[in-house]
């Protein structure tokens, strides 16, 4: 069966050339595409690996950042924050068309929709949550310097930068004027936090971008999809991880995502077991939940763009849109103090 994206023979050859102990013929199989980086599952029936790259059309570089991915997924091999173990970058892309990365399988349940959610109990789906929230806590405490990442973003006027990221693209993406963006862009701009603490965020931070361990959901064996990774201020990757609790992210990943479930612990609850879990404090939270409802908005806006400019972009992108309005209007009611 033919895979788009990937080169049996080529990947093999990759391998080897990269000094990989490879035992014999490779069997490679698809394991997640559409809107991410397509994932390949590789096994020569000794050893098993996930091999990365972008997406073959539809290609927006910075949410497909392979060298990022693989840079800071090699800095963190040693830390508290669980990652598979790093084997080959293909920085050229000589191998597939693009660049790869390739690290060593992580046996365990990944949960990315509600059907996955409900093989565990409330009491597996509280833990787990909480196991979840202090990995993130975890991430945040990593001395980045000392990692060897200390050029790996840039933190100062962060939160300015993605208040104009963000703008920017909307004006890129946007299928239809819709003046709460420019209403909340506004509010943004001027609410801006005078100070902000510097961090590794992951930028994508959620169950479903994690491997669980398959018997104990509450041990967390692998955080995964680093593309969006940088150095920054780490209340955006908490609001974010918060507002994906939104029900309407559905429309924005084109499925009941695990996430958005009501069995989980509320966006408020979260936020109160991140700020137990990492010791900060929540200051100007509101600003950051907005800026969440921001980027989100935004991002959906860009999948149904995406959809109609011919890109394959999954299943239901050209909905992603109907969501945004709803962002957009819920981070003006976190701004202005309206009630929900």
């Amino acid at each position: 069966m033919s895979l788009p994206g990937m080169d049996v023979a080529a990947l093999r050859r990759f391998l080897v050339d990269s000094g990989v102990d490879v035992a014999g013929d490779l069997t490679v199989e698809l394991v997640s595409g559409g809107r991410s980086n397509l994932t390949f599952k590789a096994s020569d029936a000794t050893h098993t690996w996930i091999v990365r790259r972008p997406p073959t059309s539809g290609l927006t570089p910075s949410a497909h950042d392979m060298a990022r991915e693989f840079r800071v997924t090699s800095a963190l091999q040693d830390s508290a924050v669980p990652v598979a173990r790093t084997v080959a970058f293909d920085e050229e892309g000589a191998a597939l068309g693009a660049q790869m990365t390739v690290v060593e399988f992580v046996d365990g349940r990944v949960v990315r929709d509600q059907a996955d959610l409900a093989a565990l109990s409330d009491t597996e789906v509280r833990d787990s949550t909480h196991a979840l929230v202090r990995v993130l806590a975890d991430l945040h405490s990593v001395d980045y310097r000392a990692a060897g990442l200390g050029e790996f973003g840039r933190p100062d006027g962060f939160v300015t930068r993605q208040v104009k990221l963000w703008a920017g693209q909307w004006d890129r993406v946007k299928t239809r004027e819709l003046p709460d963006v420019a209403r909340l862009h506004a509010r943004l701009a001027e609410s801006i936090p005078e100070s902000s603490a510097a961090s590794i965020v992951h930028g994508d931070f959620r169950i479903d971008n994690t491997i669980l361990d398959a018997r104990d959901p509450s041990t967390v064996r692998a955080v995964v999809d680093w593309e969006m990774s940088t150095l920054g201020d780490p209340l955006t990757d908490a609001a974010l991880m918060c507002v994906y609790r939104t029900p309407v992210f559905d429309l924005v990943l084109g499925s009941e995502a695990a996430w958005t479930s009501p069995r989980l612990p509320s966006p408020d609850e979260l936020a109160q077991t991140y700020a137990t879990a990492s010791g900060r404090d929540l200051g100007d939270w509101n600003f950051y939940l907005a800026l969440a409802n921001f980027k989100l908005g935004v991002i959906g806006e860009g999948i149904t763009h995406r959809a109609r400019q011919g890109s394959d972009a999954g299943s239901g992108a050209e909905r992603a849109a109907e969501a945004t309005g709803e962002f957009m209007a819920a981070g003006l009611r976190v701004l202005t103090g309206a009630s929900a």
